[in-house]
């Protein structure tokens, strides 16, 4: 969960997201370190009456500053691919949701259960309990099983929207007629907030996401309930 005067990113809740989080800061080194150069070098050059004229055409400094950026590249793109591979994998999930986009609300379908759907609404905030969150909770959670791979297929019955999830490293579009898919593992029990990331409308930002990690016990009982419901 985000917070005032927040910095960084959310704490992790998957490996992939801990792998962006790690992928991040690599990039952010990368960017400091050219940033400290440069700065550097434009610092000494409006210090310094000193001039050196060998240095206005050698040919090691030109393959210097040529070669340098594209080792910097290699070193910041071969991660990133890793990482997009890494996302586009899923591998025997235990567990199929379908997120389904509307204005402005999200239903969900647990395909492994027979008539496991429900409709997700934001809670008005004349309706909050003390100590929910406005604009981000919702009556019906999506409880899933921590530790379990869980594969989200994502689509939209009108407009564009995106179902994105910052702990989980979740977000994906919902387009309709399109049916995407990701998946994520929640590495530990929680609860996780998302929203709609996707211009869909005037309610766009009044369509909130929660996933609620949860030991596997325990979500058995939350889908019998429901089931029975």
């Amino acid at each position: 969960m985000a917070h005032p005067a927040q910095l960084g990113f959310q704490d992790a809740a998957s490996p992939i997201m801990e792998e962006l989080l790690h992928f991040h800061d690599h990039a952010l080194m990368a960017v400091f370190l050219i940033s400290t150069l440069v700065l550097y070098i434009i610092t000494t050059m409006m210090t310094t009456k000193l001039t050196n004229t060998n240095a206005m055409d050698a040919q090691e400094i030109e393959m210097v500053w040529t070669i340098m950026p594209a080792i910097i590249l290699i070193v910041i793109a071969l991660p990133s691919l890793r990482i997009l591979y890494l996302m586009d994998e899923i591998s025997d999930p235990h567990l199929t949701v379908k997120a389904i986009g509307h204005q402005w609300y999200w239903s969900y379908e647990f395909t492994n259960y027979e008539d496991l759907a429900f409709d997700s609404y934001m809670i008005p905030t004349q309706d909050l309990s003390p100590g929910q969150f406005r604009l981000l909770e919702v009556d019906n959670r999506m409880v899933v099983p921590m530790e379990s791979p869980t594969r989200m297929l994502i689509t939209a019955e009108d407009v564009l929207h995106s179902w994105a999830v910052p702990a989980l490293g979740i977000k994906t579009d919902a387009i309709p007629g399109r049916l995407n898919q990701t998946s994520f593992i929640a590495t530990r029990p929680g609860v996780f907030y998302g929203q709609c990331s996707e211009i869909c409308g005037a309610n766009h930002s009044f369509m909130p996401i929660v996933v609620e990690a949860v030991p596997l016990k325990t979500f058995e009982n939350w889908s019998s309930s429901m089931l029975e419901t």
